[in-house]
């Protein structure tokens, strides 16, 4: 039998439990499609209520008239889209061949977008949880995850020592990792963008950092999750600088691989792009890489010597990273465990790794 208005029950929810069911509903985020793309909660699927045009609208009529004109504005605009709607949330329910008609929604702050789609599904029949305080409540606890304090293990070493890599090795080991550069998509130098997708918002790698802290811990606080040491800026991400902080006051497992070993580790990864892209990329650190390096550097790739370019790169980046793993810590000389490798051999390097962990 359908349900009457007596029997309907929009549940509205705080993000613990909105996390807690998250795995296993939809998350239909009713915000424009403007601020989807910028940022949104991670695995949520854009719902619109209204166009980035019609929102702006409804917004000015809210500002300079009365809430009763945004309304009526809102509702011309909610009306004629209705079953597009209910069509959209069935089609998205059967595509994950669902059992349950349950939807989790939610708006900016859990105000009127959200529970305009809640009432409008929970109509046809489903079972609708709204987030109380939207997606603005999300960014509190993300912003509140990286306050925390987590069983981090450090992966540092030289560029060319296929951390990111080892990483992955770590986990198919059954080891608990976040890869920081995944979340950023960049590898973290003037090369770290070729090959990857487009960075992500601020914003939203601070959410898919949250998210990914949140999932690491919540069956098991203690088991340590393995992260790779990294500057606090990933190309035009930041990471969080509470979260940062505590990364550098733990310990770093680092990689001590020959010179010649990484060199051939970043020609296979690096020397495939195209050579005006590493030019440009040589160009950028033109400053720090000095002027008679930089022209060495560049005579080489013209001339296709990828390896005697990247030998001179590679030097360069020793050394800042040396630098650098040393000055971000105040007690560096206890934190800083190196131990020697004899290659990039990732699957080998997580073995050993673990042994003396």
């Amino acid at each position: 039998m359908p349900r009457t208005f007596v029997d309907m029950a929009i549940q509205r929810i705080d993000i613990h439990y909105f996390l807690e069911l998250a795995p296993d509903m939809p998350i239909l985020d009713v915000r424009s499609p403007g601020e989807y793309q910028h940022a949104h909660i991670p695995g949520a699927l854009s719902f619109p209520l209204f166009t980035d045009e019609e929102r702006k609208v409804v917004g000015t009529a809210y500002k300079q008239v009365s809430r009763e004109k945004a309304i009526k504005i809102g509702l011309n605009f909610f009306g004629p889209r209705m079953v597009e709607l209910v069509e959209k949330a069935e089609k998205i329910l059967q595509e994950r061949k669902a059992t349950e008609k349950k939807l989790l929604v939610h708006c900016w702050r859990g105000g009127m977008r959200s529970a305009g789609v809640a009432w409008l599904l929970d109509l046809y029949g489903f079972e609708v949880y709204t987030l109380t305080g939207g997606y603005k409540a999300y960014r509190h606890w993300a912003i509140k995850q990286f306050e925390q304090s987590y069983p981090l293990q450090v992966v540092g070493g030289y560029t060319g020592s296929a951390k990111t890599e080892l990483l992955q090795a770590l986990k198919v080991q059954g080891e608990k990792i976040i890869d920081l550069e995944g979340l950023a998509n960049h590898r973290g130098s003037a090369f770290g963008n070729l090959g990857q997708p487009p960075q992500p918002s601020q914003e939203m790698f601070e959410n898919k950092l949250a998210m990914a802290l949140f999932e690491q811990t919540k069956s098991d606080t203690t088991k340590p999750i393995w992260v790779e040491d990294e500057s606090q800026r990933i190309g035009d991400i930041n990471i969080p600088i509470q979260f940062y902080r505590y990364m550098c006051s733990c310990k770093v497992y680092f990689l001590d691989i020959p010179f010649e070993k990484r060199l051939d580790h970043i020609v296979a990864g690096y020397g495939k792009f195209e050579k005006e892209r590493l030019l440009n990329a040589i160009v950028r650190i033109k400053k720090r890489l000095g002027g008679l390096e930089t022209k060495m550097a560049v005579n080489f790739l013209i001339e296709e010597d990828i390896r005697s370019c990247f030998s001179i790169l590679l030097k360069y980046y020793d050394k800042y990273y040396l630098k650098s793993v040393y000055s971000h810590r105040e007690d560096a000389e206890q934190l800083i465990h190196k131990f020697s490798l004899p290659d990039t051999d990732t699957t080998s390097n997580a073995r050993a790794l673990l042994a003396i962990v």
